[in-house]
């Protein structure tokens, strides 16, 4: 499939990698569906890259709400072929921290979001797929998950965060050789520090610290990069079942 052809769903798609996908797959012909919370940035999102993209409010921890916006998605785009997983969020907090021990509540609201929303969109997404005519090599559609180098080097104080990406990143082969009869693949990017609005709300010192991290290029990763892989694997079948690391060849430490 070749990217002007993409009919994409993009979580988190209001900010960030997400909207960077967006952007690059509006530019290249296709059309989006943003699925995100923050309505003031999905609205101007959407209207930035009008009249190929709709923006649709989305809570993907609410089942409801994540089959709703989907079956929305696929009315506006005609047959959803791509589906983009960044909403998420960093949970950073220590098993035992200064004031006792995590919050249970805490702990499941992180796997809720990165994890069980990754989920919930994927299958309502998939069952859309399957509706769609395959190509030359019965192909019907792409899934692609979000991770994180911290699913391999996990950080104190990431406890939460690593698990749901551990996850995410060990679902993608069950979920590709299932899929497999449908002629969906299922690819997931571990990204390492890329520069995002939470990054770039940080101080000038801590990015630079961060971006001496990197072995090369000595700089946090972009969300075009990030959007360009994206790109090459929905254009490249024989990428499945696959967790790709987008970090510059960083290995983060402990702390």
């Amino acid at each position: 499939m070749n990217i002007s052809e993409a009919r994409a769903v993009i979580t988190g798609g209001a900010s960030g990698l997400g909207n960077a996908v967006a952007q690059h797959v509006v530019k290249s012909g296709g059309k989006v569906a943003l699925l995100d919370v923050q309505d003031n940035l999905g609205d101007s999102a959407a209207a930035a890259l009008s009249p190929n993209a709709i923006f649709l409010k989305c809570d993907v921890t609410d089942e409801q709400n994540v089959n709703d916006a989907v079956q929305r998605a696929q009315d506006f785009v005609s047959g959803i072929n791509l589906t983009v997983n960044c909403a998420g969020v960093v949970g950073a907090g220590r098993m035992l921290g200064k004031n006792g021990p995590m919050a249970g509540e805490f702990f499941t609201k992180v796997v809720h979001i990165n994890l069980i929303g990754t989920f919930l969109v994927d299958k309502a997404c998939a069952n859309q797929m399957t509706k769609n005519t395959p190509n030359a090599d019965g192909e019907r559609g792409v899934i692609i998950h979000t991770a994180s180098v911290a699913a391999y080097e996990g950080q104190i104080g990431q406890v939460a965060y690593s698990a749901t990406k551990g996850a995410v990143l060990s679902m993608t082969l069950p979920m590709a050789r299932e899929l497999a009869a449908f002629g969906i693949r299922v690819v997931t990017i571990a990204p390492g520090v890329f520069w995002t609005p939470m990054v770039g709300g940080m101080t000038q010192e801590l990015q630079e610290s961060l971006a001496s991290q990197v072995p090369f290029p000595k700089r946090l990763g972009r969300p075009e990069e990030y959007a360009a892989l994206v790109s090459h694997i929905f254009q490249s079948p024989y990428l499945n079942g696959e967790t790709i690391r987008l970090d510059g060849a960083i290995r983060m430490q402990p702390k």
